[in-house]
């Protein structure tokens, strides 16, 4: 941007690799088992954002936010760290499932009672620190999920009617989901959070497809979750305004009133074309308030193209597949849930995101995992793939043999030639016992007497 290096580009550069560095020595001693790409992919997102977030600094001089990121990537590797380094057995979690999801539930409708922070009730403030406790209650909900659906999914796997080619569970097993509808729009309602709806409501519906197989849940899901966005996008102005801009996120500029945040969005992807004008040669900054959270992949969409933004969504499929992968190789049915819930909640959130700030959804006002300005997001990203280390570690471990029974039954042949008796046929050469199938002493234990191949039946 003025010709040079940055002068504190060595100290940025040596926190992160500190941070990766840690990191990795944990995986190593911890989890050593563990998905090799699940570690640089997170810690290559986080650097990346990292520098768009100082690059936007150079922009807005009164606002400087990279140093405060680079604490709460600080923060977050240490969670992640501690969560490696903590939980040996994942399978601890199912126990407190029930206690993490209430608590963090409580938690969520505390925003709901305090002062709007930019149309939405979603911040808990306490002096100058503020926390989104929405972020935490998407890991404590997906353990919540897994628990709950590894123990009744044998009854929700149940179909009841059947209409045209969608098979509808029973009446009597939809009351789960029916109230995590009510609660997820009760928070939309309260709270104005639309993005918590979806990403909630979908993590449910995604993990009772996977432990039912049944397609209906997913349409029930879709109709479930129209039936509570359309009231409120109808008459909650901050919301409405928002499904405005979607359905013409020209419209403030035929009114006189000049792009909004979402057409500005659209004008940055424009410029960046294919390969992009360039890290720091963009004007993503017109956007505006939020330009570091809710919209920093417009300035990744400008500055790096379709091309960078093609391969920065590849990073993230590389994580949810290897995620789907663990749930694949575990055995367990909560280990096997968790896994894919933890997935489909990076995949969720991803898509909510993309898809708000292209047009192609309206936008929720979350944030890009890892990406985004914001401590909340981060710290909750690095659990959620601190998370996946265990799991991953747990599926890929060598399993010990089974041990075979090697005390042979009271009274047996066997039994005596162990204690070191003689058997009634023993020392006679070429003769084994008497419909035993077992070979003798003279004759090879891969051999019959008659010469021909076979395999010693083991006595049991």
């Amino acid at each position: 941007m003025d010709g040079k290096v940055p002068s504190d580009t060595l100290r940025y550069g040596l926190g992160l690799g500190a941070l990766a560095l840690l990191a990795h020595l944990a995986v190593r001693r911890w989890a050593r088992y563990a998905d090799p790409l699940l570690l640089p992919i997170a810690v290559l997102l986080n650097g990346l954002g990292l520098v768009v977030i100082y690059r936007l600094d150079r922009s807005t001089p009164n606002d400087s936010t990279a140093p405060t990121q680079l604490v709460w990537s600080m923060v977050g590797v240490g969670l992640f760290i501690a969560v490696v380094v903590l939980l040996r057995d994942y399978r601890v979690l199912q126990r407190y499932a029930y206690v993490v999801a209430l608590t963090t539930l409580l938690l969520m409708i505390v925003p709901a009672f305090l002062p709007a922070v930019y149309g939405a009730k979603i911040w808990i403030k306490i002096g100058p620190l503020s926390f989104q406790p929405g972020e935490i209650a998407k890991i404590a909900l997906a353990i919540f999920f897994a628990s709950y659906l590894a123990q009744h999914r044998d009854a929700l796997a149940l179909t009841g009617r059947r209409i045209w080619r969608l098979e509808l569970p029973r009446g009597r097993n939809l009351g789960p989901i029916v109230l995590i509808w009510l609660v997820g729009a009760a928070i939309l309602f309260l709270e104005q959070d639309l993005g918590t709806l979806l990403i909630f409501f979908g993590l449910f519906v995604v993990m009772l497809y996977v432990a039912t197989a049944r397609t209906g849940w997913i349409a029930v899901g879709l109709v479930l979750v129209g039936v509570a966005v359309v009231p409120v996008a109808l008459w909650e102005p901050h919301v409405h305004v928002r499904f405005l801009d979607w359905l013409d996120p020209m419209r403030t500029i035929r009114l006189g009133q000049g792009p909004s945040q979402l057409a500005e969005s659209l004008f940055a992807f424009a410029a960046g074309g294919l390969l992009g004008t360039g890290l720091g040669l963009g004007h993503s900054y017109l956007i505006g308030f939020a330009m570091k959270s809710d919209w920093i992949l417009a300035t990744f969409g400008e500055e790096i193209g379709l091309v960078g933004l093609a391969a920065l969504f590849l990073l993230y499929a590389i994580v949810v597949v290897r995620g789907y992968r663990i749930g694949r190789e575990l055995r367990d049915p909560f280990g096997r849930l968790l896994a894919i819930g933890l997935a489909s909640l990076l995949a969720l959130q991803v898509f909510v995101v993309a898809g708000g700030v292209t047009d192609l959804i309206p936008l929720t006002g979350m944030t890009m995992p890892f990406l985004a300005q914001g401590g909340s997001s981060l710290v909750t990203n690095w659990i959620l793939i601190a998370l996946l280390v265990k799991l991953g570690d747990a599926a890929r471990r060598p399993r010990l043999p089974v041990p075979q029974l090697l005390t042979p039954p009271p009274g047996s042949d066997a039994d005596s030639a162990a204690r070191g008796e003689s058997g009634p046929d023993e020392g006679e050469p070429g003769e084994g016992v008497p419909g035993e199938g077992v070979p003798g002493e003279g004759t090879p234990a891969d051999e019959d007497p008659g010469g021909e191949e076979t395999q010693a039946v083991p006595r049991p």
